[in-house]
């Protein structure tokens, strides 16, 4: 698939689809059915967090993203929202969402060539998704969902929005084994009560178009499968992403491969497994891959407490790095000279996390008050076959957190 192909058949699409929004708006409202527009929803979620590091390292905590500055607050999101999720017990409805960001991890999270050059200071801007989304009646039992424009990843435990973490730290499946965001089209199809099928069409990881949105000028595929087993208290997703990836590489192919198992295991404990396997063309093969495991155990209504467990392989020290100046991780997806990556070679990693969920204001009468959650937590990093930590130094990493959010 060519990408000019590719960008036309997306732009026809978007034509298509803001018809079909505007046709089924029109269509409830003649019917003097409920108000499309009752179903939207606007919040804000800011969020904000320290990591505590002893070592205090010149660069960063390795291994880390959004908690990458050592001894530090970072405002990491104000994270604006406005959506209207569809009724997938419909036949028929549309629905959008559209979620903006301003702070620190939209060093990470840019896509390419849109508001990545904006500023170069710690704080930036971020459009995190931006897509319509369509249910009809069509194939499977449950019909299909079509989402159209900009959207985050199938893939992993863990996520950009902070409320759908446990932790505050992110995994290393999470900042070096998936990919963050995608510009394309996902088709789910909901086949029975059990099987979902997902597949979709993208411009890659991170990216959209023009000749500064895309670091190549390939296409790329992202799909997979989900069970929901034993009354829906055990959910898996099995998930790819493949595609070339590397800045002017059209025939380098990267394999973006992921499955998540979800377990409820009572009122009390969730357990989440993340297995994930990296591999791409250039340079005869670049290989990465492991697993994450998770335990989440709720104590009451405003206390919870998690563990998360990881080993993460890194065969030839092709995918993890830090990054050391505010526009070095967009830069060096791009292939500009300016994108510094400072990587600590072959080597396999773990991290052992220990956390809480605490809701100190719970029974507050003002709602955002009684829903905000403060995060602390412990962390040990540790490295084999090198020195990851502190300038290269210690192959062992020690680190104290804590952020909070609030919703309004």
């Amino acid at each position: 698939m060519t990408r000019g192909s590719f960008a036309t058949g997306l732009i026809k699409s978007s034509v298509v689809g803001a018809f079909l929004l505007g046709a089924f708006v029109t269509q409830a409202s003649a019917q003097g059915a409920k108000s499309w527009w009752d179903g939207v929803t606007y919040d804000a979620l800011v969020q904000g967090g320290i990591t505590g590091n002893p070592d205090n390292p010149p660069i960063s905590n390795f291994g880390q993203f959004f908690t990458d500055k050592p001894n530090e607050f970072m405002f990491n999101q104000l994270l604006l929202t406005a959506q209207r999720p569809i009724d997938a017990k419909k036949d028929w409805d549309t629905g959008f969402k559209f979620q903006f960001m301003y702070g620190s991890d939209a060093r990470y999270t840019h896509f390419l060539g849109e508001l990545d050059d904006v500023t170069d200071d710690r704080v930036q801007l971020d459009i995190v998704e931006n897509y319509l989304n369509f249910k009809t009646p069509w194939i499977g039992k449950g019909g299909m969902e079509i989402k159209l424009g900009q959207y985050v990843t199938l893939e992993g435990a863990e996520v950009i929005d902070p409320r759908g973490d446990f932790f505050y730290s992110h995994s290393y499946i999470f900042n070096f084994g998936i990919p963050f965001k995608h510009t394309g089209v996902m088709t789910t199809t909901h086949w029975n009560d059990m099987i979902d099928i997902y597949a979709g069409a993208d411009t890659g990881v991170n990216t959209t178009f023009g000749p500064k949105g895309d670091n190549n000028d390939s296409g790329a595929f992202h799909g997979g499968f989900g069970l929901h087993l034993l009354n829906n208290n055990l959910n898996i997703l099995a998930s790819t992403h493949i595609g070339p990836e590397n800045p002017h590489d059209n025939t380098d192919i990267r394999y973006l491969n992921d499955i998540t198992a979800v377990w409820k295991l009572g009122d009390k404990w969730t357990s989440t497994t993340d297995f994930n396997f990296i591999h791409d063309d250039i340079g005869g093969g670049q290989d990465g891959g492991g697993i994450a495991q998770y335990f989440a155990y709720t104590i009451n209504d405003w206390l919870s407490a998690g563990i998360r467990g990881e080993f993460w392989r890194d065969v030839q020290g092709f995918y993890v790095a830090e990054f050391p100046c505010n526009l070095c991780f967009e830069d060096f997806e791009e292939g500009n000279p300016k994108g510094i990556a400072i990587g600590a070679g072959p080597a396999t990693y773990t991290e052992l996390t220990l956390g809480l969920n605490i809701k100190p204001f719970s029974n507050a009468s003002y709602k955002p008050l009684a829903g905000m959650l403060v995060r602390p937590e412990v962390r040990w990093d540790h490295s084999f076959l090198t020195n990851a930590y502190d300038g290269f130094t210690d192959n062992n990493q020690f680190t104290v957190a804590s952020d909070f959010y609030i919703v309004f």
